[in-house]
């Protein structure tokens, strides 16, 4: 199935993001028309189900580069790291739970934040050591960050509605998937 993958797939999306950013942010295109609402794609509206990937990650654009930027970076290195077949993998496993975890809660919505972030603990599973400069002064080493991120999904779990809880799991079943024996 390798010859299937798609190379570079993390710069499409980002390249997706930053077109749905720019057209919702002109007044072109309500964002709300690409969220993944499972009442809508029942009632016909099927596109929902690709451009969910698509929804910018934040509203302000300096710090959209900047997640872009390194949603870019750790994406290629686990293409890099994996290969591209078993990162298409790892993202379509990621894919497929969240959209099975949106059809499960009535009137609930996914979000391609959890996916993300499931890129982010892998990377930072694969390389605990990796210095980012935040506000490009302070080294933290990325391992630091995601057990930030660990502690704030343990929270998500014990506070969150059903849909935060079930969409947290399907974050972190892809990489308990791709780590779990590890």
């Amino acid at each position: 199935f390798g010859r299937y993958a798609v190379p570079n797939v993390t710069l499409a999306i980002v390249i997706g993001q930053a077109f749905l950013y720019l057209f919702s942010y002109s007044g072109q295109l309500d964002i709300t028309r690409a969220m993944l609402i499972p009442d809508l794609v029942l009632a016909g509206e099927w596109w929902r189900l690709v451009t969910f990937l698509f929804i910018p990650p934040v509203t302000n654009v300096i710090f959209a580069f900047f997640v872009w930027y390194l949603f870019y970076l750790m994406g290629s290195a686990l293409e890099g790291h994996w290969g591209t077949f078993r990162y298409n993998l790892f993202l379509l496993v990621g894919y497929l739970v969240t959209v099975a975890v949106s059809f499960i809660i009535p009137g609930g919505a996914a979000t391609n934040l959890f996916l993300g972030g499931s890129v982010f603990l892998a990377f930072a599973f694969l390389y605990p050591d990796f210095v980012l400069y935040i506000l490009f002064i302070l080294p933290v080493k990325i391992k630091w960050l995601a057990l930030i991120t660990w502690v704030g999904y343990g929270w998500q779990l014990l506070t969150g509605s059903w849909i935060t809880r079930l969409l947290v799991l399907a974050s972190i079943s892809n990489f308990l998937l791709f780590f779990g024996k590890d």
